[in-house]
């Protein structure tokens, strides 16, 4: 018999390995990404009637990738890719490597023989458990607004869009402060879930939404098979010790 860690919580922590594959990463659960992304990363465009899972092992090479980073990689049915990392605590290079992952998308979409170069959309999602520096934050959003959601796209020199089909959107979770009374829209419940999901002794009377009791019902612990229980307190070990050394440095 393994020795138990004594996980006192009633529901998984998204920011782990395990509990963002366990929500996110099945297809017994597509249907939470599917909304997730038609609610909090494309608002405005046409909706993601279904999605299928890709191979990501181009995605986190390094151990400390590995710990940090937690991707998924989906195509939907309309040919948009979707690279979609929880990002537990700041690294260097961080802009940078979120560049080097959408090229791999970019790149598979190569053809043999006579191609005219048309790409697909391209959406690079980082879900932060911590904010962008003060000069990091001016370059992504000129504002005094402490925003959850940043958008960015390339632009030319008088800020109109140059090509629409690549997309990096990043949610600084520290950001969200919305209280379960203030929440209005499927986006701030949404938000308000990922960040508070391990806090959670109950399902808040907001999120009764058919697709908030299906995540709920995937994130109690209690209902994990004893296999699944041990994965879940192994990454809830390396979460922790993870952010303990990051907040030791700072």
């Amino acid at each position: 018999k393994s020795k138990e860690m004594a996980v006192k919580e009633r529901y998984i922590n998204p920011f782990t390995d395990f509990g963002f594959k366990k929500l996110f990463g099945t297809e017994l659960n597509k249907d939470l990404l599917i909304d997730f992304l038609n609610e909090v990363i494309l608002p405005k465009q046409k909706k993601i009637a279904d999605l299928k899972y890709s191979n990501n092992e181009h995605i986190g090479q390094t151990a400390l990738d590995r710990k940090a980073i937690f991707d998924l990689y989906c195509i939907s049915s309309f040919g948009e890719r979707f690279i979609v990392e929880m990002q537990k605590a700041k690294q260097n290079y961080f802009k940078d490597r979120s560049v080097f992952y959408a090229s791999f998308p970019i790149q598979e979409q190569a053809q043999s023989g006579d191609w005219n170069y048309k790409l697909s959309p391209i959406y690079t999602v980082g879900i932060l458990d911590f904010t962008f520096s003060d000069e990091e934050s001016t370059a992504v959003a000129k504002t005094d607004i402490q925003e959850v959601r940043h958008e960015v796209k390339l632009k030319n020199q008088k800020g109109n869009v140059f090509y629409d089909k690549l997309t990096f959107i990043y949610l600084e979770m520290p950001h969200f402060t919305k209280t379960e009374d203030e929440l209005e829209t499927t986006y701030d419940k949404w938000l308000y879930v990922l960040k508070h999901l391990p806090n959670l002794t109950e399902r808040p009377k907001k999120l009764q939404e058919r697709v908030f009791q299906k995540l709920f019902e995937a994130a109690e612990i209690a209902k994990f098979t004893s296999e699944e229980k041990e994965q879940y307190e192994q990454s809830l070990k390396s979460y922790r010790d993870l952010k303990n050394v990051i907040d030791t440095a700072f």
